[in-house]
Order: C-alpha cells, then structure tokens, then sequence
C-alpha cells in the first residue's frame, strides 16, 4: 500500500519552495536594475513602481502554477499525485531540483554583485565627503569677482563657519529654474526650493545657506566651484521645476562642489496634489546622500512653513508673498501682506502666513510710513504676530515676529530677549533667528555675545549686505576699528547703493580722528538724510567750525523729526553734553529706534558716568552695563 504524502512533502516534491525563493530573487534583481537603469533613460517613476506592482501581483500566480504544473522531458504537464500510475520517476524530480538550485545560486550571485557595488559606491561617497585625517581642507582662492563675504569678512564668517560645521557638512540650495511655459510661476519653483532650505536645516550637523544669500545666484554663470566659495559650502542643491496642470515634474541634482561631480540625482514626476510628498522625498534623499554626516536634532522642535491644513492652494499663496517680500519695494510689501492674507483665509490656521504678516507691516512701519498710518501698521503687525502665536507657540517665526515688535516698536528689550532667545532654541541654525538674537544682546551692551552671533549667522547667510554693516557697528562699539572697516567694506561691496553704510564707515574714520576719511565717506553717502548725518557729523572733528556748525544747522533743519537720536551724536562730538541730552530726550519721546544703540555707541557713551546718563537708561528700560568703549572727542 503506498502512503499519500504530506502536504509539506508534496511542496517539496513539486518543487514550490525552491520556484518562490528563485522568483524572490530574481525579482529583486529586476527591481535593483529598475531604479539604477531607468533614469537614465529618462523613464519616469511610476515605471519602477509599476514594475514593483507587477512582481508582487505575480508571486501567487507563480506559487499556484508551480504546484499545478511540472517541468518533464515531454515538456510541462500537469503534475499527477505521487500515488498516480503515471506520476513523475523520481530521478527526473531530482534532475528539475538540480537545474532549479543552479537558477537560484546564479540569481544570487549576480544579486551580492550588485548589492556590493552599490555599498562600495556608497562607501566612496562618504570617504569623499569626510575630511582625511592629517589633511588640510584648502580654502577656495580669492578672485576679482568673489564679493567682500569671501574676502574682507573672511575673517569673522569664516572662522564661524569653521566652528560651526567643518566645511564638507554643508549645502546651499540654488533656486529651482522654472521650466514651465508659464514665467509668472516662479514663485513655485522657490517656494520649493525655501521648503527644502527649511527642512534640511531641521539637520543638527548640516550647515545650510539660508534663502537670501543662496538665491543671489539665480542664473549665474559662475561654476559650482565658485558659487560654493563664495557661500562657503561644499555641496550644491540645484534643480529645475515644471508645472503643467496637475502635474509636477521635478529634477533634483546635488554636486560636490569641489571637482564638480554628481553625489545624487534623480528626476519625479508627480501629481501635483502630491507636492509635499515629493518635498519630503528630495529632502531624504539629499540626507541618505549624506548619511554619513546629518544626525537629526533630539530637542529642536520641527519647523515648517506649510499650511497645518495641508491645503496647496495656501501654501501656493504664502509662497507668491513669499516672492514679493523678496523685492522689497512699498508696493510689493503691500501684495505680499494680501498674498499672506489670502492664505490665512483658505487656512486660518496657517501660523506661518500671520507671522510674514506681522512682519510686511512692521517693515512698511519703520521703512516708508509717519504719524497715524505708521502707528496702525504697529496695530496690525502685533494683532498678526499674536495670532500666529496663539496658533503656534512653538513656531520659531512667531516668536521672532513677536520679539521684533517688542524690540521695535514697543522698546522692550528684556521681553524682546525673551523671544528671540526661543526662536533659537526652537530653531537653533537659522540665521534669522541668530542675527536677531545678537541685535538685542547689542541694546542690552552686551557686544561680544553680538559679534559672536552675528558671525555665526552670517556663515549661514554670507551675503547679507545689511549684516556685515551692523558687525561693524558692534565692532566700532569694542575699539576693534580695523575689522569694523573690513566689515562696513564688505557690506559695501556686496551692496554698493545701500543706505547708511559709507555713513558707518564715516563714523568709524571719526573714531580714529581722520577727518579727511571720515568727511570722504560722508561725501559718498548715497541717501540724503544719512548723507546729512555722516556730513554733521563727520565736519566736527575738522578745522572749520562754521562748515561744522552749518551741517549740524541743516541736519536740525531737514531731519529734527526723524533723526533726533544722530542729532545728540553730533552735540556729544562737540562736547555739548546738555544740548547731547535734550535731544536724547526728544529721541525717546517720538520712539526714535537709534535709541536702541545707545550702548553699543562710543560717541554717546562719554557721558557713562553723567548722572543724565543713568537716568535716561533707567527710563528706558536699558541696563547701564556694556562692553563698549567710550571715545572722547577730539579737542
């Protein structure tokens, strides 16, 4: 009687252990070759995702067939029970095994092929990204194009830069090229490329360019070497965007700065509904690309500027104010306050959106608005600001917006500290946040603290002209003259017609007692008002007092309202201390923000020990501490 087999055994017999494992590998290998080869060849992504769909959709179709079907020297046939008459010789079972394990070991063998290529490919990413030891990483050489921030403000950005992340652990995100037919879209290609910049700064050990400096580079011809010295970073995240209907179609390269090589590059067409799924991919690749070095931060609360909702068309909004906050002139402030406005409407939850708003008015507050229309942009700015933080108290942007109302228009510098400090835990490596922090510590007279995070700030953002101007000044407050030019320089360079900075630079000659330097930069000064400070102040310290009196005359006469603070600078240059402290007075009374630069101010920190001087800062609010010096002037 012969005995009918178990089911495990039957399995074993016809063979359906060895066809699964031989279909499993070999459809990983096909996967693997999918995702390697296809881009290439430009073959989009649901390629391989359909390919994926199909080998799993398969496997059960091969399971069954295995145990329906037999391989015989005839050809394939249904396999007959191990009981039947005419059922399988079982040297022909052992024969089909044979051939079947060789299938398998050579499927294998060409899969630890491939997979030991792609770790040594990986192993070679990472010994070129990590600095050898005993090597020295080279400094990108200076050229007549490099602008001041690789050259005279080396020093300082550099050097914080180094403290911050060794150079190899750091990225700049260019702006995305829009390819789409439509050019009014950019503002969606950078808005991609501002959500990248924020989402690989949530990296602890990654340095990267914040948006203002790396999108200065908006079509430039210079090469990645180049472009990487002057942001002082070794990797570039450069990319193109098309959006077509309801389609995006993404192409991401990131390339190692220094021989121009490709690190990773990929190309994703998505539906657009998919948008921030295809975000959050680029952004994981870009960290799998460089594993060795990006380890997420344990305390740092995530930030993000989309929409809570996830609704696109809010986010599509927050990024066209986005766009004209950029641009910076009255009008565009005003579309981007509507823009924003228009995003809190489609998501009123959208804390980012309140907090740009707070922002745009504070700007149109202390830029280009007077009187009553000045004092309802305050109103707006802190009704937005406290929105955004009722909304999102651990939104790094919202704190920030709230500290600098505090700062600005409510002069409360201790409260103002409080925010700024938690916007910097909250989001420790943006440099808005560390240059905002270092201007109170500058009120409050702490200037070394100032200096420090100015500098660390800037190895962020190394193109911000308007910094470099404001390390200068922290850096005339210290006595260390010749970097505070260097830096006033460098703002110069990077900005040549912006206002108030040769009116600096006259100011730190004034401090040296140079009167030929000082009136020379004064001449320079490209915007009337401040060209009527640097001047009244810039002619005391020379020979002719009735030039110096008639400048002092047409400052008083031209700028008595809006330059009341730089009006009591120039009466301490003449050693007029009761003239230097009504108009002192006066400064406060109409909340002129020079106020806030008492400490940091060498002209009007001669009258330290003046009791006046104790009584106005604790009026104000401000500390009689401060690590500046006093500068007397010149008899």
């Amino acid at each position: 009687m012969t005995t009918q087999p178990g089911f495990f055994e039957e399995l074993k017999r016809r063979h359906v252990w060895r066809v699964a494992i031989a279909y499993a590998v070999t459809s990983w290998l096909i996967v693997q070759v999918a995702t390697q080869v296809f881009p290439f060849f430009d073959i989009p992504n649901w390629a391989v995702r359909l390919v994926i769909v199909v080998i799993v959709l398969a496997f059960p179709a091969v399971v069954v067939l295995a145990w329906v079907y037999e391989i015989t020297p005839d050809g394939i046939r249904r396999t007959q029970p191990a009981t039947a008459p005419d059922a399988r010789p079982a040297h022909i079972g052992r024969r089909v095994a044979r051939a079947l394990n060789a299938l398998i070991i050579g499927v294998l063998a060409l899969a630890v092929a491939v997979l030991g290529w792609r770790l040594l490919a990986l192993q070679r990413v990472v010994q070129h990204s990590a600095p050898q030891a005993g090597t020295t990483v080279a400094t990108a050489p200076s050229a007549p194009a490099a602008p001041a921030a690789s050259s005279a403000a080396a020093g300082h950005a550099g050097a914080a830069a180094a403290g911050l992340a060794d150079r190899r652990k750091s990225v700049a995100v260019l702006p995305f090229d829009n390819d789409g037919d439509d050019r009014s879209q950019q503002y969606f290609s950078d808005g991609l490329s501002q959500d990248l910049i924020t989402a690989l700064s949530q990296f602890d050990s990654l340095k990267v360019i914040s948006r203002d400096s790396a999108f200065q580079f908006r079509g430039s011809q210079d090469s990645p070497r180049i472009i990487a010295a002057k942001l002082g970073v070794a990797h570039l995240l450069e990319g193109s965007v098309r959006k077509q209907n309801d389609t995006v179609r993404v192409s991401v390269t990131l390339v190692d700065a220094d021989d121009g090589s490709v690190v990773w590059s990929q190309r994703y067409d998505k539906p657009y509904g998919d948008l921030f799924a295809l975000q959050d991919a680029i952004t994981q690749s870009v960290a799998d690309a460089l594993q060795a070095h990006l380890l997420v931060t344990a305390d740092a609360i995530g930030q993000s500027e989309r929409p809570p909702g996830g609704s696109l068309a809010a986010w599509q909004a927050y990024q066209q104010g986005q766009y004209y906050t950029a641009r910076n002139t009255q009008a565009d402030v005003r579309q981007a306050i509507d823009a924003y406005t228009q995003a809190t409407r489609i998501d009123p939850r959208y804390a980012a959106a309140q907090a740009r708003i707070s922002y745009a008015w504070a700007g149109l507050a202390t830029q280009y608005l007077v009187g009553s229309a000045r004092d309802e942009a305050w109103a707006k700015a802190r009704d937005a600001a406290n929105r955004a933080l009722q909304l999102a108290p651990d939104l790094a942007q919202a704190r920030r917006a709230r500290g600098h109302l505090l700062l600005n228009a409510d002069f409360d510098w201790v409260g103002a500290e409080a925010e700024y400090q938690r916007a910097v835990q909250l989001a420790p490596h943006d440099a808005g946040m560390l240059f905002s922090l270092g201007n109170v510590d500058a009120a409050l007279g702490r200037l070394e603290s100032a200096v420090s995070l100015t500098n660390e700030a800037l190895a962020r953002d190394p193109l911000r002209a308007r910094w470099y101007n404001w390390l200068g000044f922290y850096l005339a407050g210290l006595g260390r003259l010749d970097e505070a030019r260097h830096m006033v320089e460098a703002a110069i360079e990077l900005q040549p017609a912006a206002d108030s900075f040769h009116q600096q630079l006259a100011v730190i000659a004034i401090l040296r007692g140079d009167a030929a330097a000082a009136l020379a930069a004064a001449e320079q000064e490209s915007d009337p008002s401040w060209r009527r400070v640097a001047l009244a102040l810039a002619t005391q310290i020379g020979s002719d007092r009735e030039v110096a009196d008639a400048a002092l005359a047409a400052l008083i006469t031209n700028d008595a309202d809006n330059a009341p603070y730089q009006i009591s600078e120039v009466y301490a240059l003449r050693g007029d201390a009761d003239n230097s402290f009504q108009w002192l007075d006066r400064a406060w009374d109409v909340r002129d923000p020079g106020v806030s630069n008492l400490l940091v101010d060498p002209l009007l920190l001669r009258y330290r020990d003046d009791p006046r001087f104790a009584r106005f800062c604790a009026k104000v609010g401000l500390p009689l501490t401060s690590d500046a010096v006093a500068v007397r002037p010149p008899s």
